[in-house]
């Protein structure tokens, strides 16, 4: 495992460095591409863009993470999303994976579609709707395991918050539901055109949940990753789950040569795991997660807790304590919404507008985070130059 963290710390350095060459992010005019997948113009907080979020020249070698690609911008989960956040200047685009009931990974935040793709509003997939227990809560929609890939694929995605980003809603039904080997792809293409590595962030849906349906989500997604050439030190990869039983299975039974990130919740436990986040984040359960992961991906309430006003307190140990442990931490999720932010850089009254979220992300930065996830890439980026 120790050669693992090497490679993570190795690979920390070596992405976050391309991410400020003006190259790597198209002009904020550029025209989309025949698949509606180009960098158009995308206002983000405070002014800033991708192109001017390369011209900064801060120290800082966090990563940023293009959370479920640029999802502040384009529906998530969504190629155009994913492509977005790389001309951005993203170092890591972010899939979420869960499976279809053929055994194909896909794309999506959760197994349940209905909030994310058109479905509800077609006829002929009216009676596969349900309700099933999900990780212990009752949840009634339509879930990808009971669609083949050549069924999803026939649905197109929508925006999941549009009260909040409804000009997001502008691209609903004009994307497919991508697998994550079409990611993958994607990553290809865009490292030779952008001409730096761009990496890949995936993180298991429910893999508790999926083994007992018979579709476990770590096989194909080892045989992917192994299909791919990309299962070995050095590769812009890291696996991440809330399970640490399903980080356990990657590293003992696949034996996996990626960095594998611990993901926690503010409360709660893992699914059927009689440990919660928090014991997992004292300075003797880091020491224990250290023996098979290689990274923390925390609430960042767990790195800056909020007052009861909604203000930002006083950071905790976390980050020194798992830097101890000898495990990077790369917190999610950061939104450039009111709604999002905490009380005291918002902008006005209307939970949808842009606060200061740049400010927020430099105090973040600050705390020696190893990087961040965001919905926002060019806010990363260019919070980065500024620390």
């Amino acid at each position: 495992m120790a050669d693992r963290r090497q490679v993570l710390r190795i690979g920390a350095v070596a992405a976050a460095a391309p991410a400020l060459a003006g190259a790597a992010v198209a002009p904020a005019h550029a025209a989309t591409g025949p698949n509606g997948t180009g960098a158009d113009s995308a206002a983000s907080a405070n002014g800033a863009t991708g192109a001017a979020a390369q011209k900064g020249h801060g120290k800082s070698k966090a990563l940023v993470v293009g959370h479920r690609g640029a999802s502040g911008y384009r529906p998530e989960h969504t190629l155009a999303s994913y492509e977005l956040a790389a001309r951005m200047g993203a170092d890591y685009m972010e899939p979420d994976l869960v499976i279809t009931k053929d055994g194909v990974l896909v794309c999506r935040h959760e197994p349940e579609i209905g909030g994310t793709t058109d479905v509800a509003s077609r006829p002929e997939f009216a009676d596969r709707k349900r309700t099933v227990s999900l990780d212990g809560v009752s949840v009634t929609g339509w879930f990808t395991h009971d669609f083949t890939l050549a069924e999803l694929k026939t649905l197109r995605a929508i925006e999941r918050i549009p009260a909040v980003r409804q000009r997001n809603t502008l691209y609903d039904g004009r994307f497919e539901v991508p697998t994550f080997q079409e990611v993958l792809d994607l990553r290809k293409r865009l490292s030779k055109e952008l001409d730096r590595d761009l990496g890949v962030f995936p993180e298991t849906k429910h893999p508790t949940y999926f083994r007992r349906l018979g579709l476990e989500l770590e096989k194909p997604l080892v045989r992917v990753l192994r299909r791919n050439g990309l299962d070995r030190r050095g590769a812009k990869v890291f696996l991440q789950s809330f399970e640490a039983v399903n980080l356990r299975i990657l590293a003992d039974e696949h034996r996996v040569e990626v960095p594998l990130v611990f993901l926690s919740s503010a409360a709660g436990s893992p699914f059927e795991d009689p440990r919660s986040y928090a014991d997992y984040l004292t300075p003797k359960g880091l020491k224990e997660l250290s023996q098979y992961v290689d990274g923390l991906g925390p609430d960042k309430s767990q790195i800056i807790p909020r007052n009861a006003d909604g203000t930002l307190g006083s950071p905790t140990s976390l980050v020194r304590d798992a830097h101890a442990a000898g495990l990077q931490v790369i917190p999610y999720t950061f939104r450039a919404e009111n709604s999002f932010l905490p009380t005291e850089l918002r902008v006005g009254t209307d939970v949808a507008a842009y606060g200061k979220a740049i400010d927020e992300q430099v105090t973040f930065l600050r705390t020696g985070i190893d990087g961040l996830f965001t919905d926002n890439p060019d806010v990363g980026v260019l919070a980065r130059s500024l620390v």
